[in-house]
């Protein structure tokens, strides 16, 4: 499909589920394109309504056509004493907006609210990202002009 980077704008998230006893969570998303991760920060005291304001990017380099091109936002509660806490996830598809960018250069999607999907299935709360994908500039071969290379010797 094509190569390039592809940033994401990880905003906010309201509403999302609380899992610890005190009802206090400490959330930060895993992104993952692919076989790629990205961690961003903890948002530490920010409760049910996290706010993030970072960017995570991705080097896009795939050849294969009709391919899917997925992000996934993993949403967990930071634990001290024990392992962290899944609150949820959601799935954003980006097949189009890299094959915009692959033909125009750069093509965006505006921060928009994406539905969280907890563990059993329901949907709680939502999280705001926003996507940018800049396609990689191609250099042209400045070498041989057809392939041919001029062997004539006098």
């Amino acid at each position: 499909m094509g190569r390039g980077l592809l940033e994401v704008h990880l905003v906010d998230a309201k509403g999302l589920a609380g899992t610890d006893f005190q009802g206090k969570i400490d959330p930060y998303v895993i992104v993952q394109y692919r076989s790629q991760e990205r961690k961003s920060s903890t948002a530490r005291d920010a409760g049910r309504n996290p706010s993030w304001n970072e960017v995570l990017k991705f080097q896009i380099s795939s050849t294969a056509a009709n391919v899917q091109h997925k992000l996934v936002f993993r949403i967990m509660d930071h634990d001290n004493f024990s392992r962290d806490d899944f609150l949820g996830q959601a799935t954003i598809n980006v097949t189009d907006l890299i094959s915009i960018g692959m033909e125009k250069g750069k093509s965006e999607m505006n921060p928009a609210k994406y539905s969280v999907v907890t563990a059993d299935n329901s949907y709680h709360g939502a999280i705001k990202v926003g996507v940018t994908f800049t396609a990689a500039k191609v250099e042209a071969d400045a070498g041989q002009v057809g392939g041919w290379i001029h062997s004539y010797r006098d």
